[in-house]
């Protein structure tokens, strides 16, 4: 099964629920979403890493066309 087809049935099946099984969803997922969008420290020092990089001229750049084409490639490898 695909991953957008198994996020529309956890859409369905959140959009029906009834209230009790939505609260113990959100309680199994709550650590989850808290921490969903931050970097770890690794992640950080990477990024601080490639912003200097950057900074002084030696970083690797593309242009939002080369980007979002290196994006989409992506996707379509891992869909």
């Amino acid at each position: 099964m695909r991953t957008t087809q198994i996020k529309q049935q956890l859409h369905d099946y959140i959009d029906a629920a009834e209230d009790k099984k939505l609260k113990a969803i959100y309680t199994l997922l709550e650590a989850d979403m808290q921490h969903a969008g931050q970097l770890s420290d690794e992640q950080k020092i990477e990024l601080d890493k490639r912003m200097a990089d950057h900074e002084n001229g030696i970083g690797r750049t593309f242009t939002w066309e080369e980007s979002t084409n290196i994006a989409r490639s992506s996707v379509n490898k891992h869909d």
